[in-house]
């Protein structure tokens, strides 16, 4: 399946990846994206600031910072490569949507199992959340072979990657574990912009689901802190 990025089809997607690259170019001229000063003056977050300091908006801006070029190119190649063939298939709002809410979702989970003055960023807790979409989009179009097929080879990649975080140190495999979580139950909540709608009964387990999330890593994340 070859195409190209398109911007009326993917304009989300060119969005998101200019973002990224402004506010990289803004942790430069700050002090540097490896500077903890600097990150946490932008909006990175660690469980001091957020629970402690009461600065619960670092769980959604924190998905916008990254700490090295290598980190946001690599996120940023990814994130290309989803939006090539999830925005057409999700559409811009619930692309934007769950790539959005699965940051914030990985960065729950990241605050109620992460250490209380680690500092975490990075837009890998959203590309998880794209990965756990893809997954739940491939399983309910899995009569469509193309799909099925991009569903099972994200559900692929973010085991091969949440296997790798094991073995590499500072990795937030907590983000990520809880972006793919997030993102999967998000799509099955929200759908994609196929013509077959999600069972009912499924949307409302999966919002069921999403709350008893929120709920359990929000008080986890106050107990761990405190």
């Amino acid at each position: 399946m070859n195409r190209r990025l398109n911007l009326s089809d993917t304009f989300v997607t060119f969005g998101i990846l200019v973002v990224l690259l402004l506010v990289f170019i803004a942790e430069i001229i700050m002090g540097g994206s490896e500077n903890n000063s600097t990150l946490l003056k932008l909006g990175a977050m660690n469980n001091y600031t957020v629970v402690v300091g009461g600065q619960w908006w670092r769980l959604f801006t924190a998905q916008f910072l990254h700490i090295g070029i290598l980190h946001l190119v690599s996120n940023a190649i990814i994130i290309y490569y989803m939006g090539m063939y999830m925005e057409p298939l999700l559409g811009h709002i619930r692309f934007l949507v769950i790539y959005l809410l699965s940051g914030v979702g990985g960065n729950l989970l990241s605050l109620a199992l992460g250490n209380d003055f680690t500092i975490s960023a990075g837009a890998s807790t959203a590309l998880f959340g794209l990965f756990g979409a893809m997954t739940a989009v491939g399983l309910h179009n899995r009569h469509n072979p193309v799909i099925a097929f991009l569903g099972r080879q994200a559900f692929a990649l973010a085991i091969i990657n949440l296997a790798l975080d094991i073995f590499m140190p500072g990795i937030d495999i907590q983000g990520h574990i809880g972006g793919l979580i997030s993102g999967f139950l998000l799509a099955v909540i929200i759908g994609d912009s196929g013509e077959k709608p999600y069972n009912m009964k499924w949307r409302v387990l999966a919002g069921a689901a999403l709350i008893l999330y929120i709920v359990l890593t929000f008080r986890h994340g106050m107990v761990v802190t405190y």
